[in-house]
């Protein structure tokens, strides 16, 4: 970081905390050459993310949808909210490392059942269930006998 006294790389950080609305790091920094000290302040990039639904609409990425489905899956499971919140926090990390600015949400429901079948096998079908749009009892069974092997 250069200061801005006298155009120096050479600048250290002498105190972080979160900014007073908590969506930034205010940085309070030192010039290792004049001396002076200078404020700063970090917010995290977000590349907006748009969803490709099947009807091939676009809408932005909505973090909510994704809770909301797992949580129906869920419902009246014995799994612990942590494990449901984690779950969740590895299907966003996941679509967001992939580093592109839209996603289909074929790949975003594949990513949650990978997940999911690992969390609870009863949850799985549920969320499967719905996601892939059982057309009549063979094709769920198909689903419950590929838990079964």
């Amino acid at each position: 970081m250069k200061c801005p006294f006298c155009n120096q790389e050479a600048t250290r950080v002498i105190d972080s905390r979160p900014a007073d609305d908590n969506s930034s790091i205010r940085r309070r920094r030192l010039c290792d050459e004049c001396g002076k000290r200078f404020t700063t302040y970090e917010k995290v990039e977000t590349i907006p993310l748009i969803v490709i639904k099947k009807d091939n609409n676009r809408e932005t990425y909505d973090r909510s949808k994704i809770e909301a489905g797992v949580l129906r899956a869920c419902h009246k499971r014995p799994i612990p909210v942590a494990d449901i919140n984690a779950l969740i926090d590895q299907v966003e990390m996941e679509i967001f490392n992939r580093e592109e600015k839209e996603i289909p949400s074929k790949v975003i429901g594949e990513i949650v059942m990978d997940k999911i079948k690992d969390l609870d096998s009863v949850a799985y079908v549920r969320f499967a269930s719905v996601y892939r749009e059982f057309k009549d009892v063979n094709t769920f069974m198909d689903e419950l006998k590929k838990i079964l092997e």
